[in-house]
């Protein structure tokens, strides 16, 4: 059995699964710039990593803007080219579409807490968010750059930051940590960096998979400590798999959260991406 998504099939699903009146074309999604959510996806789910393609295949999945790679170790982090800035901001100009954010995905292999390379790059992200006009730039924590019960990487993760910081507040850019850590991890480094411009970047299934209660930490870490999230599922279709993004939704109303929601992951086994993502965008409109 072909066990594809077709995109007849994604279309129809989105109006029976999800109840909206779906049109047949993801710009059916008129934009609202004064919304108090942006949807948004990661390059690298949409498969465009560090790709300037991602902007059109955001465009027709019928995003509000892509959150881009600062770039890999292949490209030397080319998103701080000069160059290579401008080319994205065409392709923005061209369909409409915004840069929702940077990350550093290549901290899971070069790691901040120990390499003088991924201390550099963010710093360097700070002038690129800047001149791209994005406000948050994803650190991730992951794999061999996990803080995981590591006290000394930790340790040395905040005299980093703390090293970094007033540059980040000097040109409004936020720093968010995306690991494996609780809410009250995360706080305790917060607090020990004591910078409004380092915060948590939020990823409701990476914090599922770890057991942590998502509802409550939302509520716990609070409006001033998280700067985005990622909307995301392992293996599924957002709102068909494990987490209850109703509940996230309300949790996110009470600390009154606005901004970039970033869809992550959220690709059933053998399904195709767009199609998925075209499902993901409009499930994901119709809780916020």
């Amino acid at each position: 059995m072909n066990t594809k998504i077709n995109r007849r099939q994604a279309l129809k699903s989105s109006i029976g699964l999800f109840g909206l009146a779906y049109l047949g074309a993801p710009e059916a999604f008129a934009k609202d710039k004064n919304a108090r959510f942006k949807i948004g996806a990661c390059d690298w789910s949409i498969e465009q990593q560090a790709k300037i393609e991602a902007i059109q295949v955001g465009k027709e999945i019928g995003l509000d803007g892509v959150q881009v790679s600062l770039g890999t170790l292949g490209d030397d982090m080319h998103l701080r080219q000069e160059e290579i800035q401008q080319k994205y901001n065409a392709a923005c100009e061209k369909y409409d579409m915004a840069i929702g954010g940077i990350a550093i995905g290549e901290m899971n292999n070069v790691p901040y807490k120990s390499d003088p390379r991924a201390e550099q790059w963010v710093s360097d992200s700070i002038d690129v968010a800047r001149k791209m006009d994005c406000k948050v730039v994803l650190l991730a924590f992951f794999n061999k750059g996990d803080l995981k019960n590591d006290a000394e990487g930790t340790q040395e993760t905040i005299k980093r930051l703390k090293k970094v910081a007033p540059k980040a507040e000097e040109n409004g850019i936020i720093l968010g940590i995306e690991s494996w850590l609780s809410a009250e991890e995360h706080i305790d480094i917060l607090n020990a960096v004591d910078s409004p411009n380092v915060k948590v970047y939020y990823d409701v299934a990476n914090s599922h998979k770890m057991g942590y209660n998502i509802y409550d930490e939302i509520r716990q870490l609070g409006k001033e400590n998280i700067c985005e999230f990622h909307v995301k599922e392992n293996g599924y279709l957002l709102g068909q798999g494990k987490i209850d993004f109703q509940e996230v939704r309300k949790a996110i109303d009470e600390i009154q959260y606005e901004g970039w929601m970033q869809i992550e992951g959220a690709i059933p086994e053998n399904a195709e991406m767009f199609d998925s993502y075209v499902l993901n965008n409009t499930y994901i409109r119709s809780v916020f």
